[in-house]
Order: structure tokens, then C-alpha cells, then sequence
């Protein structure tokens, strides 16, 4: 598979909902990924008419990017590295500040196969940051490598759907 959410999948009725919700409230997205490298922006621009709603994302893989690009507090990153719920909340609130949108959604987590900083495989935290303020969630995802990488975009979709409706 090329990256692209086939048209009948979960996460592309996700992302359609997504984008009626915010189309609904006049309201856009911006995306900063870490753990998921683009697929959280690829699934939601996939929907036909996004340009609509989603402003642009911001992939921060390197940990040096997420404080100079997106923000995030340096010393956060120096005591706790970048898988952190703080670390996601303050990427969400970096990218939609960066780009100008009404919602933020970053990811950032342990796709594997080895922990990192201490932190088992499986380890995600996704944010959704808005004009009412910022929501972490940390599923805990289990399997390969695709798998918890595919979980957490399905999950940050339901964190941004479940936002925008409340």
C-alpha cells in the first residue's frame, strides 16, 4: 500500500467526519506528527475538498525540530524526551499557531521495535489543541511497528472528531 487510506476504511469515514465537523463549525485543522511521519496528514487530505478545512501539517521527526519549528519547550525535551503528553499538547498548540488554524493534532509515541528513552513500544500520545484549550490522550497500542503507527492515526482522528463536536 502506497500510504493512501482507501476509500471505505475506517479511518477514511474518520477523516470524512472530521472534515463535516469543522466545515460545520467554519473551523480548520493543522497537523505536527511525529510517531505517525505524515499519515495522519495523508489521511486527512485523502478526503476529496479537505483544502477546505486542513491548512497543512508539520512532520518534526528529529526531536530538535519540535522546539525550534513547533515550539515545544526545550528543558521538557532535555528531562522527559519528546514522548510526553506535554510534548504533544505543545505540539498541537505549536502547529496551530504556526499555521494558523483553529485546531492543533499532533502525534508523538514508540512505534518500535526498540523502546526509546525508557519507553516501551506502544507508547503514544496524541493532543487535539483548540480555542477551548488542549486534550492529551495515551492509548496504549500494541503490535507491529504499521500497526501502532496506523492505531494512532485512527485514534488521533477520533480525538479531533470528538473535539470538534463537544
Amino acid at each position: 500500500m502506497d500510504g493512501a487510506v482507501e476509500t471505505g476504511s475506517a479511518d477514511y469515514a474518520l477523516a470524512e467526519r472530521a472534515h463535516a465537523a469543522l466545515r460545520a463549525e467554519g473551523a480548520t485543522v493543522a497537523v505536527a506528527e511525529s510517531l505517525t511521519g505524515g499519515l495522519l496528514a495523508a489521511a486527512l487530505v485523502d478526503v476529496p475538498g479537505a483544502s477546505a478545512t486542513f491548512r497543512g501539517s508539520v512532520t518534526a521527526y528529529a526531536t530538535a525540530l519540535k522546539a525550534s519549528v513547533l515550539g515545544v519547550d526545550e528543558g521538557l525535551l532535555d528531562v522527559y524526551g519528546p514522548v510526553h503528553p506535554v510534548v504533544a499538547a505543545q505540539m498541537a498548540e505549536g502547529v496551530r499557531r504556526l499555521l494558523g488554524a483553529t485546531y492543533g493534532l499532533a502525534t508523538t509515541g514508540v512505534a518500535g521495535p526498540e523502546p526509546q528513552d525508557g519507553r516501551p513500544v506502544g507508547t503514544v500520545h496524541l493532543a487535539v489543541a483548540g480555542p477551548g484549550g488542549s486534550l492529551v490522550t495515551s492509548p496504549r497500542l500494541s503490535g507491529a511497528r504499521a500497526t501502532i503507527r496506523h492505531g494512532a492515526v485512527t485514534a488521533a482522528l477520533e480525538l479531533l472528531v470528538a473535539e470538534v463536536a463537544r
